[in-house]
């Protein structure tokens, strides 16, 4: 159990790490237009560890729960493709500068945490609860970022300031 624990652990630190270092929040993005109930930028650190923590504490306990190798090999599946695409979007929206293209990247992210909950439920049924705070949060961040798409320039349009390369 405690091997366990201590990869998730490791795991979340790990993703928490990357998608720091991931979302550049330079004057690219403080200068993009926002609407006015977009959270302050300090908020979403405490945010995304409080939610992976979440989310690493469903998996330890689906784990646990687990009654065989399949079981484990469910769990291990369904945390490493939402780890890829958790990680996806923050190069896509920060570091490429395309928001657009984060917003097409989000929807499956979302899926990913909804068969997190599905898939880890009948090992946990607290799952669902743990995991609820991630799908919120991600849900929320869709609608700012399909808001940021809407009310700035199009992006990829080679421009200085929002232009893929700059």
């Amino acid at each position: 159990m405690t091997l366990i624990i201590i990869v998730a652990i490791a795991i979340t630190a790990l993703v928490l790490g990357v998608g720091a270092v991931m979302s550049d929040v330079g004057p690219w993005y403080r200068n993009l237009k926002k609407p006015s109930w977009n959270p302050p930028d300090w908020i979403f650190g405490p945010a995304w560890t409080l939610i992976l923590g979440l989310a690493a504490t469903a998996g330890v306990l689906a784990w646990m729960n687990a009654p065989d190798a399949a079981g484990h090999v469910r769990i291990a599946i369904l945390f490493g493709v939402n780890i890829l695409l958790h990680l996806a979007w923050s190069p896509l929206f920060f570091n490429l500068k395309r928001p657009d293209w984060a917003l097409l990247e989000v929807p499956f992210l979302w899926l990913s945490i909804l068969a997190l909950m599905i898939g880890l439920a009948p090992y946990t049924p607290l799952a669902i609860w743990l995991l609820l705070p991630y799908l919120l949060w991600v849900s929320f961040a869709t609608f700012l970022n399909w808001t940021i798409v809407r009310i700035n320039p199009p992006f990829g349009a080679g421009t200085p300031e929002q232009g893929a390369g700059s």
